[in-house]
């Protein structure tokens, strides 16, 4: 059993172009995370992130998860015409052929526009009968535009008899959107009909079963596509063959669909948020540098090393000022400690800029705890001034030591594992990890 070598099978064939080349083109724009959240929903994120509106942030980013959570998903059911799929979908919805909600079938029966079913056994879960491949003259895009491609979530790509290189060109188009399929052999009862028929003597069902899987995982694996889901299914005999076990799959891995589709979005966002938070810190960055210059350019610094009470007032008013421009002021805290569900003294505990300035009772003196900021400061910013006192080094180091410390902040409240109501998260994911000032990770404080 060999692949189809028809001179219509493949899209790409009047093109002059590989498949893979061809498909860059027409993704080269797709972004997966545009077809989940609306370009609005990015935006006000982003705008609440660049105004330092952090607690407004975390509220419209509470807001995306849970549309991401409430909208359908999206299943598309596709293949050539004649490989069964809307037999097949009407096996998954558990009506007979006949009934009136039911997709229609026959032997002249072809799909051409694309049809909305909804799939009851899953709360929340939309089937479409898609129209074949051949219904669509090439390229391939013209297909994939026709059926808005980009709209489904999930892809059961059903074949019968023979694996043909539409199915094999459908399931690469999916893969380079970073989106999940399954493979569906339908029809098995024919054939093993058919063989129990003609080779009475040598039939057997196992045996020919494993023959079919065996082709198909074959054929998939030469066009590099080993890491599916293969079923064998009949339309009409559901208690037999893979049927079951393609519904319990989909019970299983549908929830995870959805965790995906957020998981996306906050890797996205992660990218999004960091930009905006670096580009705000940045700013501030440029402001304590000149600063500094003009402090040493001034010759009313006194040319001490050794920071006073004075000193200290100066940089929790500092302080304040950098936790309130990232939105980490304690009124903006207890409105993410709310989002969050947890109390605004846990929050604290994995964040390091409430901090800086207080003393616990087992640790260095004040003073000696400034000093060693500066020296970590020094490390990390070293060559960012010469020719000035070491007096006005130390202020210089240790606000940008602060204000770094409070841009890590911003970044670890907008983890993806702090939306737990959102995005369903165990109970006890809240910041799991945060990082001390070597960069390694550690367990937050309980």
């Amino acid at each position: 059993m060999g692949q189809s070598s028809s001179s219509s099978s493949t899209p790409f064939a009047t093109e002059g172009g590989d498949l893979v080349s061809n498909l860059d083109k027409v993704f080269k724009d797709f972004k997966l995370e545009s077809e989940m959240v609306s370009p609005e929903a990015i935006t006000l994120i982003q705008s609440h992130l660049e105004k330092g509106q952090l607690h407004r942030a975390v509220s419209a980013i509470n807001d995306t998860l849970r549309d991401i959570d409430n909208a359908p998903l999206n299943i598309a059911v596709i293949g050539e015409s004649g490989a069964g799929k809307s037999s097949f979908i009407n096996a998954l919805l558990g009506v007979r052929q006949d009934e009136e909600n039911a997709a229609h079938t026959g032997p002249v029966e072809i799909t051409l526009h694309r049809t909305k079913y909804e799939y009851k056994k899953f709360p929340n879960v939309m089937l479409w009968d898609l129209p074949g491949l051949e219904t669509t003259p090439p390229p391939l895009y013209n297909y994939l535009q026709k059926i808005k491609f980009w709209e489904y979530d999930i892809f059961i790509i059903v074949s019968a008899k023979r694996l043909k290189m539409n199915d094999l060109d459908l399931a690469i188009a999916i893969r380079k959107m970073k989106k999940n399929f399954y493979f569906v052999r339908t029809k098995v009862d024919l054939d093993l009909n058919n063989l129990r028929k003609f080779k009475p003597s040598t039939f057997n069902k196992d045996e020919i079963l494993q023959r079919i899987r065996n082709y198909y995982v074959t054929q998939l694996e030469r066009a590099n596509i080993d890491d599916t889901q293969l079923f064998l299914v009949s339309n009409l005999e559901l208690s037999d063959y893979d049927f079951q076990r393609l519904e319990t799959t989909l019970l299983r891995e549908l929830p995870m669909h959805k965790h995906q589709k957020q998981h996306i979005f906050m890797q996205y966002l992660s990218t999004v948020a960091e930009a905006a938070i670096d580009q705000r810190r940045d700013s501030l960055r440029q402001k304590v540098w000149l600063d500094a210059l003009k402090a040493g350019v001034l010759a009313t610094i006194p040319f001490m090393s050794s920071i006073i009470d004075d000193d200290v007032v100066k940089l929790g008013e500092t302080l304040t000022f950098y936790r309130s421009h990232f939105g980490l002021d304690d009124a903006s805290l207890e409105t993410i400690a709310k989002h969050f569900n947890v109390s605004i003294e846990k929050l604290k505990t994995n964040l390091r800029s409430p901090h800086l300035l207080s003393v616990e009772k087992d640790e260095e003196s004040l003073e000696k705890k400034l000093l060693t900021y500066v020296e970590k400061s020094r490390a990390e910013f070293s060559g960012g001034l010469i020719a000035t006192t070491m007096y006005v080094q130390n202020i210089f180091y240790l606000k940008m030591y602060f204000l770094e410390c409070v841009a890590k902040d911003a970044k670890v409240l907008l983890r993806k594992e702090n939306f737990k109501d959102a995005v369903g998260s165990g109970p006890n994911s809240l910041l799991q990890h945060v990082r001390n000032d070597n960069g390694k990770s550690e367990a937050p404080s309980s």
